[in-house]
């Protein structure tokens, strides 16, 4: 009878524990099913390049001679996406139209064609990788209902041809909503496909092929877009790791939430990414943190997409903000010797064929699976409380920060 006296504390926690995992049962089979991958995955992922002032195609010169200097174990250089935007408005026309017509200057206007020369240079180098933005960074009848009350926004589409969409309010930077008015409101469908054909029809006269990959422009985008992407031969979306369909009253992104997961699939078989690290340096970042981000993911058993954006590079810090790139790419292949560098286009397709030789065996799984349920509060919090961390630590090997 003693026996069964001290067995009973030992039967109600692993009863407990057993609870804490059906309540938690939705993202435990989540981080469990999405794949672990073998290796650290560095991918550098910049937005808004395209269209711009003259002086941006130095800064893309920079940038392809810094990522030349480095190599992974397998001589690969880093891989930096460049997120396109393949427009502006034609100031002019639009005023000669007396704001009753938007007129477009597409990438392939003359007064583009130093950025279009460099970009190209830094794809044939190999370390630029073109993502389909959008034709714009913003609705284009959107744009135009603001001008027409806003004076500043006004000014803004009459300065070109050579504006930064950066200094738009930002819900009129979502493409994919009708930002000019709070809350947003949503796009006909027909106008999102025609939108859609047109900026693919583009973007495959300028590079040669149609795009593989997206990024939803400030990471609003609508299944209705998501539909016609796939419609359109896209295969992987860039995401914040949740699905965002518009902007609030205070112009704020509303977004589900419920996660999405690497690999997770999507309309069409596109394959969703998740990007939610950054490396800002105008905004403050160093390389420590760009360090840490990869050491998180990897210890997790997924890809480090670290966001970034042109005016770190283009402004004022752009020197300040390549010497820290280019420690980050230093400190990374001393720290983590087995990273990978790859494109967002070659990740997709390896979480179309789990179980090949990019993805990790048994035991280094579990290990990562517990990494990931520490980024869910609550279950970490009870896990933590309960004794639960201890005793699933007891089931996986120690990780040291890096994939073998």
């Amino acid at each position: 009878m003693m026996w069964w006296l001290l067995a009973l504390p030992a039967l109600w926690l692993l009863t407990l524990w057993l609870l804490i995992l059906l309540l938690f049962a939705g993202p435990v089979r989540a981080a469990w099913r999405e794949p672990v991958l073998r290796h650290p995955v560095l991918i550098i992922e910049s937005d808004d390049w395209g269209p711009g002032p003259a002086s941006h195609a130095q800064a893309l010169r920079s940038l392809r001679d810094l990522l030349t200097a480095h190599r992974d174990m397998t001589g690969r250089p880093p891989v930096m996406t460049l997120g396109l935007i393949l427009s502006l408005p034609d100031g002019e026309a639009i005023a000669a139209s007396d704001f009753t017509a938007y007129r477009a200057r597409l990438v392939t206007d003359p007064a583009y064609a130093d950025i279009l020369a460099a970009l190209r240079a830094g794809i044939d180098a190999g370390v630029f990788v073109p993502q389909l933005h959008g034709m714009a960074h913003y609705w284009p009848p959107a744009l135009m209902s603001a001008a027409r009350d806003d004076p500043a926004v006004r000014d803004w589409l009459l300065a070109g041809p050579h504006q930064e969409t950066e200094a738009l309010p930002s819900p009129l930077q979502s493409r994919w909503v009708d930002g000019s008015v709070l809350p947003s409101r949503p796009i006909p469908a027909e106008k999102i496909h025609s939108a859609v054909a047109e900026e693919v029809a583009l973007y495959r006269q300028v590079f040669g092929a149609a795009p593989e990959v997206v990024v939803p422009p400030t990471f609003v985008w609508t299944p209705e877009v998501e539909a016609a992407w796939a419609a359109h031969g896209v295969r992987a979306l860039v995401t914040p790791g949740r699905p965002c369909i518009g902007r609030d009253a205070q112009g704020r992104p509303v977004c589900a939430s419920t996660p999405i997961h690497n690999g997770q699939r999507g309309l069409g078989d596109i394959r969703y990414l998740v990007r939610d690290r950054y490396f800002e340096p105008a905004r403050g970042h160093r390389a420590e943190q760009g360090l840490l981000a990869l050491a998180g993911k990897t210890a997790q058993g997924r890809p480090c997409l670290l966001e970034t954006h042109r005016f770190n590079f283009t402004g004022a810090g752009a020197e300040a903000a390549l010497a820290e790139l280019d420690a980050l790419l230093r400190r990374v292949l001393a720290e983590h010797p087995t990273v990978r560098f790859i494109s967002p286009a070659e990740l997709a397709e390896h979480y179309r064929a789990p179980g090949v030789r990019p993805f990790a065996p048994l035991g280094r799984r579990l290990a990562a699976w517990k990494a990931r349920m520490q980024e869910v509060p609550r279950f970490a919090r009870l896990a933590r409380l309960t004794g639960l961390e201890w005793a699933l630590a007891g089931f996986t090997p120690r990780s040291r920060g890096k994939v073998t």
